[in-house]
């Protein structure tokens, strides 16, 4: 009897790990093993190759700018710095696409093709308002931003760079959509078209091997990339409506034709509301820090720039991928599960084996990111770190500051890694628990310390004491708090104390 419940929850789990309850909206792919986007495996070769790219043009970038003037090299960052308030508005809808849009077994392909539209025309109409504020804006953001030492030539790095506002919100909104429809192949055409140009352009035009006499600027690596974002985000959007109209061909019933409309608006601001709380939260406090960082001088701001390169080039690629393909393998769970349990049942309880089935994922994303943390940490703290610093600001002050900050914390990231993946769990199922987790991490944590740091009276020679705390502590300290909510949002929902708000297919 044990046997066959065994053999009955891995046959739900592999049902729900490749779509195989699910024929109607994505075709049968005709790829197996590693390449078939509708498995984990396929999913997470996908994502990776989507994250890789970005993170390896963003390090090339600061090398070119290294070789035209190192100390604008922190002007780059400014690009980041935008793209954070930016984040604001991309953490908000678009994160709800792994909940609703994901969910293929209680909603039609023309109801979640209809969200998709709807997130994709308010994020990009959001998106250009944003665009224009930055760019009148200019001086406040390099005031706040960039160091006093080159805020005059930064300018108009600012104004070209404020049109990531809109390339950027028409980019996460198509990549979280068709990931959530099975289609990570859409943000990986869109990061190999900005990966492939910007490495074209920027060979070209700007690196010691360009073509031509002319001096190229650091303004001339930002029209490049400019242009790219622009042009691969477009080509994203072009490419999923092609697949959105394939998609209709293969739906039930296929004479139902999918629109933008304020209901499905609704049902996607319905759990975005969290969403957007928690990103405006965390966003507003980071920058506050930022600020402060940025007034410690030019060398520590170039070396915090420097170092969170290296972070998000080589850490968190594989961590942003394995939290991808969690989030949608979990969002197909829990949308699955709500169509066993009743759609429209207000208080659904989950058993033991329900929660496994619908975290597996998770916990899988688990093992193999400390698989490949670990030995990426070790390897940049003996031999890595400084050398890799210099090589990307031609600076020796700055890749010393640089190799002391990732010492100093590298072993926190392991956490971060891990955090990741259980977050995703909430994220994907039940976006008021995701905030929870958010509050806690924040208001405990980082809010206390934005606001010790006014009054610490902090120096370039003692700054890194305590933003190392301040950054490193949040990391092992959101590890604890995401474990402790994942486990009373389990218990609270085996009975049944979780108000879920009804799932109908046509929305």
């Amino acid at each position: 009897m044990v046997s066959n419940k065994d053999d009955l929850l891995d046959s739900e789990i592999n049902q729900v790990e490749t779509g195989d309850h699910d024929a109607d909206l994505v075709p049968k792919s005709r790829l197996s093993g590693c390449f078939n986007r509708e498995t984990y495996n396929g999913a997470l070769v996908f994502n990776l190759g989507a994250f890789l790219l970005p993170a390896l043009y963003s390090t090339l970038s600061k090398l070119w700018v290294a070789n035209i003037d190192s100390s604008q090299v922190v002007t780059t960052d400014v690009y980041t710095y935008i793209g954070v308030i930016v984040n604001v508005l991309n953490d908000g809808l678009p994160r709800t696409a792994w909940s609703v849009i994901g969910d293929k077994s209680t909603r039609t392909t023309t109801s979640r093709i209809s969200l998709t539209y709807t997130l994709l025309v308010f994020q990009i109409t959001l998106g250009a308002i944003l665009t224009l504020i930055f760019v009148a804006s200019s001086e406040k953001l390099a005031a706040a931003f960039v160091p006093a030492a080159v805020r005059d030539t930064s300018l108009r790095y600012v104004r070209i760079s404020s049109v990531e506002a809109l390339s950027s919100a028409m980019e996460v909104a198509v990549g979280c959509s068709t990931r959530a429809l099975d289609h990570p192949d859409v943000p990986l055409l869109i990061s190999s078209i900005k990966f492939i140009v910007n490495i074209v352009l920027d060979l070209l035009i700007i690196s010691r091997f360009h073509v031509g006499n002319y001096t190229p600027t650091i303004n001339t690596q930002a029209l490049i990339r400019m242009a790219c974002d622009l042009s691969s985000a477009i080509s994203g959007l072009a490419y999923f409506l092609y697949l959105a109209a394939k998609l209709q061909r293969h739906s039930t019933p296929p004479h139902q034709k999918p629109k933008v409309g304020f209901t499905s608006l609704k049902t996607l601001a319905r759990p975005g509301i969290w969403t957007f709380t928690e990103s405006a939260l965390r966003n507003s406090i980071y920058l506050w820090l930022i600020h402060g960082i940025v007034s410690m001088g030019l060398d520590y701001a170039t070396a915090w720039g420097v170092f969170n390169t290296i972070r998000w080039g080589i850490f968190m690629v594989p961590v942003q991928a394995l939290e991808a393909t969690t989030l949608t393998f979990v969002g197909h769970a829990w949308g699955k599960w709500r169509a066993e349990v009743g759609p429209t049942l207000k208080n659904p309880k989950a058993s033991k084996r329900d929660l496994l089935v619908m975290t597996r994922s998770a916990w899988r994303s688990c093992l193999i990111a400390l698989a490949l943390e670990v030995p990426i940490c070790i390897f940049l703290s003996i031999w890595g770190i400084k050398q890799f610093a210099f090589y990307l600001s031609e600076s020796e002050p700055v890749a010393v500051i640089t190799q002391h900050m990732w010492r100093t914390i590298d072993w926190c990231y392991i956490f971060y890694a891990i955090n990741y993946q259980i977050a995703a769990i909430l994220l994907a199922t039940t976006t008021r628990w995701f905030l929870i987790q958010a509050l806690g991490s924040n208001l405990l944590w980082m809010l206390p310390w934005a606001i010790a740091v006014t009054r610490i009276g902090m120096t370039p020679e003692n700054a890194w004491s305590y933003d190392s705390i301040i950054f490193g502590g949040a990391l092992v300290f959101d590890f604890f708090n995401v474990s402790l909510v994942v486990a009373i949002w389990a218990w609270y929902l085996m009975r049944g104390k979780i108000p879920l708000a009804p799932v109908h297919s046509s929305l």
